[in-house]
């Protein structure tokens, strides 16, 4: 196996970014720079429901509501990733970024010099839930940094 000495994971907690994740702290060894980044595709930040809630009262309600949760699961993330790299002593740092997931991808593989990057494969066709777009044409043919996508888990 190659050896990393900065790696950028990109994982926001379903079971593909997980795999990505377990994928990851095999390949660090103690004192790898971990960068964990999630990304918050953009269409989240204009939800408000216009369509269905009947007053700027309401509406605002909803989108406190909804960026608490998303803010909560964000952090229950972060919580559960650095737990296990500072118990497997890496250097861990996160971020959490609002935007098209390929390009802010890319934007953070151009932050540092990282010596992978590591995410999850796009969910299966039948399995629920929203599908990611982080893997596109732009963003392989645009990386300078190799790139590893985990299978996605069996079961």
């Amino acid at each position: 196996m190659m050896t990393v000495n900065k790696v950028l994971l990109a994982s926001h907690g379903t079971e593909g970014a997980m795999a990505a994740e377990q994928m990851a702290f095999k390949m660090c060894g103690r004192g790898t720079h971990l960068h964990h980044l999630i990304v918050v595709p953009g269409f989240w930040k204009g939800t408000t429901g216009d369509d269905w809630l009947t007053n700027g009262s309401t509406r605002d309600t909803f989108r406190r509501y909804l960026e608490a949760e998303l803010g909560r699961e964000v952090d229950e993330n972060f919580v559960r990733v650095g737990t296990t790299a500072v118990e497997r002593e890496l250097d861990y740092t996160n971020d959490m970024v609002v935007g098209e997931p390929d390009e802010c991808l890319l934007d953070s593989s151009r932050q540092q010099d990282y010596d992978l990057i590591i995410l999850g494969s796009p969910r299966p066709k039948g399995k629920s839930g929203l599908r990611s777009r982080m893997i596109t044409d732009a963003l392989t043919h645009k990386l300078t940094t190799p790139l590893l996508i985990v299978p996605y888990p069996d079961g």
